[in-house]
């Protein structure tokens, strides 16, 4: 008989222990990317409603709640990667910071997973009815602290992934892009209890059913927009062109050929114009020449430095037959490390590493509605489009009619183009207003007011002045007259939840010792 020392025994455990924390992270890391897919480019949104399930598995087997939060992170952080991989180019390492920094989002998260699902939580049957309102809350609260515009904004929010289906869209006009976020966390959670609970198996399907019952009726019985007339609008992308010269010259030149069709509007991209009006006059006489010539107002969008010295800012400028009409419209919500460096002092080396913006821009005070010759639009540039309750703002002051001015020229052979182009849809279902999205370069698609696509796109790869007949829609959505109320709704249910928890400590009796 052999005899193994306990020293050594523990020894040879340790590396063993280690490898298997190593495998988990990595496993963990992976389950947190694989929502990515259900995004475009793959678009493969169906995928959404199991993608979460294998990290959901994942953190409610952890042996311990700081395994559990450990899981959570890592996933967080894979999942952050994953849908902004495209930004690797621009921010070398330091995209992996941020990853790392926005991932810590949700750590509490996976805590709860183990809370609610975990096998050491108390008793089974009766946590899947908490776990169901729970989880889909808290993923909630992660998606509204990371929307914040200073974390990077709301980029890859997982009811976005959703945008092309058309009972998702009838959802996000109730409450906007949140309520199919909670859905699709609801319907994995279902899904995981599914697989891991066999006591739970009815009630989870109960629960499934309850889900397409509920999205159902509201694409069945929901309120939904109705017509108002329409309007012609041009977009004019003249794809990637070295030179704010010859770039203004080619967007003349595809302009001049609108001619004779008669648009209500001619939009060009973010950064179509590369010199400030106010000090080029003669630039501006050859606008509003050409609104002469196409018999429209032309929405274009000035990325210079002012001529008063107060730094460089991406205006909307609306220009008709006699110049610039009305106020600009100053970006407001920049796009943070490619517009400016958050906490500069701080983290201005990420300058030296990347693409990072080297002079901050100058940030709008409010927004803007622009009367086009008596149509009301709501100018919104690039970054601006994912934010909802911009567009929200826009339709409440009177917008019929949202445009998104944009440019992707840093990423052209990457996802971001299609999955910019796909928020214009979920912006028109919320707001009940068509949107416009142009671009410099990108993709340029354009969706009537319940989110389907009007007309062709136009690929990153296309140059060109296109014309689409939007129809123009009247009355107001549920998500514009009522606001943000499912993450305020889910806010209150987290916090009732831990008021709750917080009482049972309190008043759980002490064992008195004999």
């Amino acid at each position: 008989m052999t005899v193994t020392a306990p020293g050594l025994r523990a020894r040879s455990a340790a590396p063993s222990s280690s490898r298997a924390g190593w495998v988990r992270g990595a496993g963990a890391a992976a389950a947190g990317a694989l929502p990515a897919l259900a995004f475009p480019a793959p678009a493969l949104w169906w995928l959404a409603y199991v993608a979460l399930v294998p990290w959901l598995l994942l953190a409610r087997s952890a042996p311990t709640p700081r395994r559990a939060a450990l899981d959570g992170w890592l996933g967080g952080t894979g999942f952050m990667l994953a849908v902004h991989h495209w930004l690797a180019a621009s921010l070398n390492v330091f995209l992996v910071v941020l990853a790392l920094l926005l991932g810590a989002l949700w750590a509490p998260w996976g805590w709860l997973v183990r809370r609610l699902l975990g096998a050491g939580a108390g008793g089974a049957a009766p946590r899947l009815v908490p776990a169901l309102v729970l989880l889909p809350c808290g993923w909630l609260m992660v998606e509204l602290a990371r929307s914040w515009q200073y974390l990077g904004g709301p980029w890859g929010l997982l009811g976005a992934s959703q945008w092309q289906v058309q009972p998702a869209l009838r959802l996000v006009s109730l409450g906007g892009v949140w309520l199919v976020s909670g859905l699709v966390v609801l319907v994995n959670t279902a899904a995981a209890a599914l697989v891991a609970l066999p006591a739970l198996r009815r009630p989870a399907a109960a629960a499934l059913l309850a889900a397409a019952l509920g999205t159902g009726a509201a694409w069945l019985w929901a309120p939904r927009p109705r017509t108002a007339g329409g309007a012609r609008i041009a977009v004019v992308q003249p794809g990637v062109v070295v030179g704010r010269t010859a770039r203004l010259a080619r967007e003349e030149q595809l302009t001049r050929q609108l001619a004779g069709t008669h648009p209500s509007l001619v939009v060009w991209g973010e950064s179509s114009v590369g010199v400030d009006l106010a000090a080029q006059p003669a630039v501006t006489r050859r606008l509003a020449a050409l609104s002469r010539l196409v018999g429209a107002d032309l929405l274009v969008n000035v990325d210079a430095e002012r001529a008063d010295g107060s730094g460089i800012s991406k205006t909307s400028v609306l220009i008709g037959p006699q110049g610039v009409t009305g106020p600009g419209y100053d970006k407001m919500r920049l796009v943070p490390f490619g517009e400016y460096v958050p906490l500069r002092p701080l983290l201005g080396w990420a300058t030296s590493v990347g693409k990072a913006a080297g002079e901050d821009r100058r940030r709008g005070a409010r927004q803007v509605v622009m009367d086009a010759g008596g149509l009301r639009i709501g100018p919104l540039v690039c970054f601006e489009s994912a934010f909802p309750d911009m567009s929200r703002r826009l339709a409440g002051d009177g917008a019929r009619l949202l445009v998104a001015q944009s440019s992707t020229a840093s990423f052209q052979h990457t996802w971001a183009p299609a999955q910019h182009a796909s928020l214009a849809a979920l912006r028109a279902a919320e707001s009940w207003r068509p949107v416009v999205h142009a671009t410099l370069t990108g993709v340029s698609a354009v969706y009537d007011a319940a989110g389907r696509p009007v007309g062709r796109r136009l690929g990153t790869g296309t140059a060109t002045a296109a014309v689409y007949d939007v129809p123009l829609a009247a009355g107001r959505s549920p998500y514009v007259r009522f606001g943000d109320w499912v993450p305020h709704l889910a806010l209150l249910l987290v916090l009732s939840a831990a008021a709750y928890e917080v009482t049972r400590a309190v008043r759980r009796p002490v064992p008195v010792a004999r």
